[in-house]
């Protein structure tokens, strides 16, 4: 799992009067809302990969047939306690295949990163507050995986040993 620092992070947020384009000068990563991909998804150009922003009440199984134009999805965690990105997350890796990078952003504290990492996500927007290296030490701690199956591994723990 990479920890993003947002002042380093080349994902920067469209904007403009006439709506969010691609700029040549400024690079090809944009970072878009929901509501901006709607409006623009019809002449975006198809080699310009772009990263979505989505609501975590918004349904993921609609973005299916954008999802080869989609380089990240960013899932919002407004409150630690909701957990509806989990499942979003899960939903995008497991069911729509979706091989992007899928990002947190929000309350996300260290406590959730095995959480996150289980269910997909590849990079986290860490809460303020929050450590890095605390967080990277969670996700080392069960560094040789977990009893149960998750999205890297579908198989539970017994099933491995006793395929191994």
């Amino acid at each position: 799992m990479k920890f993003i620092n947002p002042c380093t992070c080349p994902w920067q947020h469209a904007v403009g009067e006439d709506g969010p384009r691609p700029d040549p000068e400024v690079g090809p990563h944009k970072l878009l809302t929901l509501e901006q991909w709607h409006a623009v998804r019809s002449h975006w150009p198809a080699d310009v990969k772009a990263a979505l922003e989505l609501p975590n009440d918004a349904d993921v199984l609609q973005l299916a047939p954008d999802l080869d134009r989609l380089a990240m999805v960013v899932l919002e965690f407004p409150k630690w306690t909701d957990g509806r990105a989990y499942s979003q997350a899960h939903l995008l890796r497991t069911r729509l295949k979706f091989s992007g990078a899928i990002r947190a952003r929000g309350e996300v504290l260290v406590d959730m990163v095995q959480m996150l990492v289980r269910n997909g996500f590849d990079e986290a927007l860490l809460r303020g507050d929050q450590s890095r290296e605390i967080a990277q030490r969670q996700l080392d701690f069960f560094r040789d995986g977990f009893y149960q199956a998750d999205v890297g591994e579908t198989r539970p723990w017994f099933q491995r040993r006793a395929g191994a």
